[in-house]
């Protein structure tokens, strides 16, 4: 499992899901995003960290009695209690919320570990208490009865689908207001820094635009001299902030929408 530096993690906590799909698309990664994700409750910051899985399976009512979570080594409870601080604890559901994947309590001790974020394509209950947490928490809806209802958690660390897309062990979850995607862990530090690129760009454009320029030849940047007031741009920030990435991006191919 490849592990990614603090500054490429630092990098991702500053750029959009939306830049972070279009460059994986230029990568041909068309299926990263977890489809039919959203906040629990919108942070305003982005959750970013390594994935951590538990898988579900459909349940059978003669194996999912309460009495299953008195094992230690439940594998919902044991993935709760094993998912490393930093790291957001991805839940394959089977894209079925009509059962919880967790609850408040679950999600409040992933908090206290330190973990940075719980992920389903499924539901979650107690999604009111879920919400007031600082731990950043996504699903497709509320679900109020208990996972045993509808899933057997079977698996811990596996490679699962999540939302219809692939997720590993260690790969890098970022999620923001509107979504979450899946950044496979070998082309995070290229994704990240491409990405702090793209959205210097993207910058420069949104005031462009605001100040009633036409978007032909800036988005995409076909118009030299477009380029060269991104340059300058570029330099100004830079002199007046500090430095978040290696390069300015030259603007070219940005065409995030």
């Amino acid at each position: 499992m490849k592990e990614v530096a603090a500054a490429t993690i630092q990098k991702l906590m500053n750029v959009s899901v939306a830049t972070l799909a279009t460059a994986l698309f230029r990568r041909n990664l068309r299926n990263q995003v977890i489809q039919d994700v959203r906040p629990v409750k919108a942070k305003g910051r982005n959750m970013v960290g390594p994935a951590f899985t538990l898988r579900y399976i459909p349940a059978r009512e003669d194996r999912n009695q309460l009495s299953v979570f008195r094992n230690p080594k439940h594998p919902q409870r044991h993935a709760v209690e094993t998912c490393p601080p930093g790291h957001v604890l991805v839940m394959d559901s089977r894209q079925d919320a009509r059962a919880a994947s967790a609850g408040d309590i679950l999600l409040a001790r992933l908090m206290m570990r330190g973990c940075a974020g719980a992920v389903t394509d499924g539901g979650f209950r107690d999604a009111m208490r879920i919400g007031e947490l600082e731990l950043h928490a996504y699903h497709s809806r509320p679900s109020s009865p208990t996972n045993l209802t509808m899933n057997e958690a079977v698996d811990i660390n596996v490679p699962i689908g999540c939302g219809d897309a692939p997720v590993f062990p260690g790969d890098i979850i970022v999620g923001d207001d509107d979504s979450v995607i899946v950044i496979p862990a070998h082309l995070a530090d290229e994704v990240a820094e491409e990405a702090v690129s793209m959205t210097a760009y993207e910058e420069f454009v949104a005031e462009q635009v605001m100040a009633g320029e036409s978007i032909i030849g800036l988005y995409p940047a076909t118009d030299e001299e477009n380029l060269r007031k991104f340059d300058e741009w570029n330099r100004a920030r830079k002199a007046g902030s500090p430095v978040t990435d290696n390069r300015a991006g030259d603007g070219k191919d940005l065409e995030n929408e």
